[in-house]
């Protein structure tokens, strides 16, 4: 399949598989007689297990990682899941950081719903914060 081939029927553009290719997420292509690449059918749900991945949350390196285990015939399912229990685990924290700083900033709106901002002291700036 040549390139335009594999960004219509994956979702992806041109500039994305030459990217993946440089990166080694895909297989440097063969090239035909004039030049153009020409991808195997596999091409495809390669990438879509790419962009899966991406959605999921996992970084290009950490898939490479994945295919590399899977290029040399082993299955990577363990290595997902421990990645994926690292990436909840980020998650839960990034979530728990997140709703603390809600209630710090949803304190401080209230503060200054209820002020007025005539009344504010300019010795410390904002009387709100």
């Amino acid at each position: 399949m040549r390139i335009g081939e594999v960004a219509a029927a994956s979702g992806v553009t041109t500039k994305a598989l030459r990217f993946y290719e440089e990166r080694g997420l895909l297989p440097y292509a063969d090239r035909s007689t004039n030049g153009y690449r020409d991808y195997p059918e596999e091409t495809i749900s390669r990438i879509e297990f790419i962009r899966r991945s991406q959605v999921a949350g996992l970084a290009l390196a950490e898939i490479l990682d994945i295919l590399r285990i899977r290029d040399a015939g082993n299955a990577p399912c363990g290595h997902v899941r421990d990645q994926l229990s690292v990436h909840l685990k980020n998650l839960d924290q990034q979530i728990a950081e997140l709703t603390a700083l809600r209630e710090s900033v949803a304190g401080f709106y209230e503060s200054a719903a209820a002020g007025d901002p005539d009344q504010c002291n300019a010795e410390r700036i904002c009387s709100y914060l």
